[in-house]
C-alpha cells in the first residue's frame, strides 16, 4: 500500500486538475455565445469542481491535517498546484475553450472508468462512479462542438484550427506519471495513463477526421505543471479564485 504523503500528493493532481478547468468554465457565466451554452458551460464547470471538491475532502481525511477542500482550494500558493498546463489555458475563444475540454474529457473520462473497475480504494471508486458518466457528457458535448466548427464556415474552421496548433502541445502533459502518481500506480491506487493513450488518440482522431482538422507535429510536448511550474495566466487566475478567501479568511457558505 502507498503511504498518506503518497496518496495525497496524486489525489491532489486529479482535484486541482477540475478546480483549475471548473474555475476555467466559470469564467463563461454571462459570455457564453447562446443561453444553451451558458447553461451547459457552468454544469460542466460544476461538475469539475465537484469533483475537485470530493477529492480534496478525501485528500484532506488521508493527511489528518484538519485541512479542508477550502483550504485545498484557496489557501495555497501558485506552486504548490499541481494541475496539468492544459486546464489553465486561458479560454481564448469559444474554439480553444471546447478543443481543451475535449482533450481533458477524451482522458479523464477513461481515466475514471479504469479508477472505478481497478482501484484498490473505496473512496476513489464511489467518486469514479459519478464521475465517469459526468466526463462521458464533457466529450460527447465538446466532440460535437470541434466538429461542428472545425467542419463550418470558414472563420470557425480557422479559429478551431488555431486552437489545435496553440493546445495540442499541452495534451502529453495528460500521460507523465509524477513520482507520487508512480507509486499509487504501483500500489493499485490509480490507473496507468499509458493504458488507455490508444483509447485517447483513438478519439481525438475520430473527431478531427469528422471536423476535418490536422493532428500537428509536436515534437516536444509542454510539461511542468505537475511541479508546480505555471505559466503567466495561472496567477491571474488565482488571483480571482482566490478573492474571497483571502479577502475575509475564514468566511463560510
Amino acid at each position: 500500500m502507498v503511504n498518506a504523503e503518497t496518496a495525497v500528493a496524486a489525489i491532489l493532481e486529479i482535484a486541482d486538475d477540475g478546480l483549475i478547468l471548473g474555475h476555467r468554465l466559470s469564467e463563461w457565466c454571462g459570455h457564453a455565445p447562446i443561453l444553451e451554452e451558458e447553461l451547459a458551460l457552468a454544469n460542466m464547470g460544476l461538475d469539475l469542481l465537484g469533483q475537485a471538491s470530493a477529492l480534496y475532502a478525501y485528500a484532506g481525511k488521508l493527511e489528518g491535517k484538519g485541512r479542508s477542500e477550502d483550504d485545498f482550494a484557496f489557501l495555497r500558493r501558485e506552486r504548490d498546484y499541481v494541475n496539468c498546463l492544459l486546464v489553465e489555458r486561458d479560454n481564448r475563444d469559444f474554439a480553444h475553450t471546447m478543443l481543451r475540454q475535449l482533450y481533458f474529457a477524451a482522458f479523464m473520462q477513461p481515466f475514471w472508468r479504469a479508477v472505478a473497475a481497478t482501484s484498490n480504494d473505496e473512496t476513489l471508486r464511489g467518486i469514479a462512479a459519478k464521475a465517469e458518466k459526468e466526463m462521458a457528457y464533457h466529450l460527447r458535448h465538446s466532440g460535437e462542438w470541434v466538429i461542428r466548427l472545425g467542419d463550418g464556415t470558414d472563420e470557425s474552421a480557422a479559429r478551431m484550427a488555431e486552437a489545435v496548433e496553440e493546445l495540442h502541445r499541452y495534451t502529453g502533459e495528460m500521460f507523465m506519471a509524477s513520482p507520487a502518481r508512480q507509486q499509487a500506480i504501483a500500489s493499485g491506487l490509480l490507473p496507468d495513463p499509458e493504458s488507455f493513450r490508444a483509447e485517447w488518440d483513438e478519439t481525438i482522431a475520430t473527431v478531427f477526421r469528422a471536423a476535418k482538422l490536422a493532428l500537428p507535429e509536436i515534437r516536444v510536448m509542454q510539461k511542468g505543471g505537475r511541479e508546480g511550474r505555471h505559466g503567466e495566466d495561472m496567477g491571474h487566475l488565482l488571483a480571482e479564485l482566490q478573492f474571497m478567501q483571502r479577502a475575509y479568511p475564514g468566511q463560510a457558505w
